[in-house]
Order: C-alpha cells, then structure tokens, then sequence
C-alpha cells in the first residue's frame, strides 16, 4: 500500500462519490447508489453492475470494508464502510478539487456568486 494517498489521484467521479458516501458512515450498496445520485444532484447514477465493480475494486484495494448488517434479513445485502486509508484518500481528492476551484476563481471561471 503506498504511503502516499495522492498516488491514487485522481479519483473518477463514482468512486469519489461513493466514498463520500461512506464518510457519512455505514451504508448498504443500495443506499451507496441513492446517496450518490441524490448527492450529486443526478450528475452521477451508478448502475447496479457499476456499483458492484467499483465496490469490489475499493474492497480488494482496502479504501472500504465489508461489514456485517445486523438489521439485514436478507443474507444477499452486503453493508461497506470506509477505511482510515479510504478516508486519507477522500481527503486527498478533496484537498486536490479545492486547488483546482481556487485556481478557477484566480482565473474568473467561476461565477461571482459561488464561494470557495
């Protein structure tokens, strides 16, 4: 595992997305999904196939576990949440974005009413 969280930069839009997600806690994949699009107002939908790819990726890099879900009936439902590792990523890209609206706003590409 590298040492460094910019490494992993930058993030695709869905993964970034499911991330934050997950930084607000414990989510099932189905939740993951609403969340996201709810989130980025629809900008970004993830399909159930993926979802589950982008899921399976961040599981086997270690950005997010799995986790067992107590109040699930269904044994098929699987529950996620972020790493301390997945979290220094989000917080990466984060960091990464602010740089490059504030050299936006340096440059006037964005509007006067939005704040940074």
């Amino acid at each position: 595992m590298a040492k460094d969280p910019s490494a992993a930069l930058p993030l695709s839009a869905g993964v970034f997305h499911i991330l934050l997600s997950l930084a607000g806690g414990e989510r099932h994949g189905y939740s993951i999904s609403k969340e996201v699009e709810l989130s980025s107002n629809g900008a970004v939908q993830l399909g159930p196939t993926t979802l589950y790819r982008y899921l399976r990726q961040l599981h086997a890099d270690r950005w997010i576990e799995e986790i067992d879900d107590p109040d699930s009936s269904d044994p098929r439902r699987r529950s996620y949440r972020l790493t301390t590792w997945g979290r220094r990523i989000a917080e990466a890209e984060a960091l990464r974005l602010a740089d490059v609206l504030r050299i936006a706003k340096t440059r006037n590409v964005l509007p006067a009413r939005v704040s940074v």
